[in-house]
């Protein structure tokens, strides 16, 4: 399924149901959970890897844990949590080894890597061994005609604007074109206390590239494919690429760029050190945990000057697989059904500040924090948009773009040397 196709049927079926929707991982050198004692006593342990329970409101994801554990007795899971770019790097040391805890999180750009090399479970298989009816899941990330990844919950990826910093620039609201995000860009830097806008272009964890570049193609009803295939030459990413280039000629890009993770980007949005981000929902948490002061708003993502057409709006979901290496793949798959039931799956939801995997579900917006409710008309006024989704060595495609965009922004080349080698870099990949 292609991805712009996977992001309007899931967008069409969230949009009809919805309401408008640390421990370290340590797996390297370990066996997926189980053992000895398991097989004697007829119980088991499962470990379950994500990033989720850190993004969530304290003892939340426990709770809901605690709530699978009751109604599956001798099934015990244990929670093996850290930010997202550990659990990454844990989760492909793991593939490497062997060692995959039985359930892991997963991000849809894995997807492709993980399936091609087989320590994933083919969740097709899964499902029919358990007579499972998927027609209640909003969408399934498949790989050569099987599921691999079922996203539990989607979060959209809006602009984050800090509320205090904007007024003190003379800015009266969020900006909705890119000429208005310059010029905020340009008036919050120019107060001296924080940069404009923050862009994380690691190239050890190179989601910047799909999130904070790409969005703005998507945002305006671009794209970076033609027919499934690379097309990064195309005037949508063109344009894209000479606007941020501005951007950073003009200095409003927060410094340390070139190493700058999701994390980091969060981390000087929350301490009030940038002015504007593109961040996902999940974060509302973390940032309000972290500093309860902070006044900010979100907003859609700038779009071109007179487009007026739907926006596309970058989403990423967290996405549950199961690990081939698992010696228990029936209780991992009872996880899932529990985490995907609708009454499970709407809780999950509303805490996280998510939309929905399971049709049948809708967040509780009663009391919630009126940014979710802001997000949800932001999502029905555009379509869920993420052409990395699924696609072949997505990562690895982010890290080629960000490497020539380095080059780019540092002057080593120009803006059609840019394009021409990511082009030439991706049909390889293709």
């Amino acid at each position: 399924m292609s991805n712009d196709a996977l992001g309007r049927r899931r967008g069409a079926k969230l949009a009809a149901t919805a309401l408008a929707t640390v421990g370290v991982l340590a797996v390297a050198g370990c066996s997926a959970s189980g053992g000895d004692d398991a097989a004697d006593t007829g119980d088991v342990t499962i470990e379950f890897a994500q990033w989720w329970e850190p993004e969530l409101p304290d003892g939340a994801f426990r709770e809901l844990i605690d709530g699978f554990e009751e109604e599956n007795p001798g099934i015990t899971v244990e929670l093996v949590s850290g930010p997202y770019a550990s659990t990454k790097e844990q989760l492909f040391a793991g593939a490497a080894s062997g060692t995959m805890p039985d359930v892991v999180g997963l991000d849809g750009a894995w997807v492709n890597d993980f399936a091609s090399q087989g320590v994933i479970a083919d969740l097709t298989a899964l499902m029919a061994e358990a007579d499972y009816d998927d027609s209640e899941l909003a969408s399934q990330i498949q790989v050569d005609g099987a599921t691999y990844m079922i996203p539990v919950v989607n979060f959209v990826y809006p602009l984050f604007t800090n509320d205090a910093l904007l007024a003190d620039a003379g800015i009266d609201a969020p900006p909705s074109t890119r000429t208005e995000f310059e010029e905020a860009a340009k008036a919050i830097t120019a107060g001296g206390t924080a940069a404009g806008w923050a862009l994380p272009l690691s190239l050890e964890a190179p989601n910047g590239v799909q999130n904070d570049v790409m969005s703005w193609a998507w945002a305006s009803g671009g794209t970076m494919l033609a027919d499934g295939q690379p097309d990064v030459t195309n005037d949508d990413v063109r344009g894209v690429v000479e606007y941020i280039q501005g951007l950073w000629d003009d200095g409003v890009i927060a410094s340390g760029s070139f190493t700058m993770k999701e994390q980091d980007k969060v981390e000087e949005f929350t301490n009030g050190r940038v002015g504007m981000m593109i961040d996902s929902l999940s974060h509302i948490n973390l940032i309000r945990e972290t500093n309860p002061d902070l006044q900010f708003s979100i907003s859609a993502i700038p779009a071109e000057d007179g487009y007026d057409g739907e926006r596309g709006i970058p989403y990423a979901s967290w996405g549950i697989g199961v690990a081939e290496n698992s010696d228990h793949k029936d209780a991992a798959f009872k996880l899932i059904e529990y985490l995907m039931s609708a009454d499970v799956n709407s809780e999950l939801s509303t805490i996280a500040n998510a939309f929905p995997g399971n049709v049948n579900s809708a967040p509780d917006l009663e009391g919630k924090d009126e940014l979710f409710t802001t997000a949800f008309e932001i999502y029905q006024a555009g379509y869920p948009a993420n052409e990395f989704t699924g696609l072949p060595v997505a990562e690895e495609l982010m890290r080629q773009f960000g490497e020539q965009f380095q080059a780019l922004l540092d002057g080593k080349q120009n803006v059609d040397d840019m394009l021409e080698n990511t082009q030439a870099a991706w049909e390889a990949e293709f």
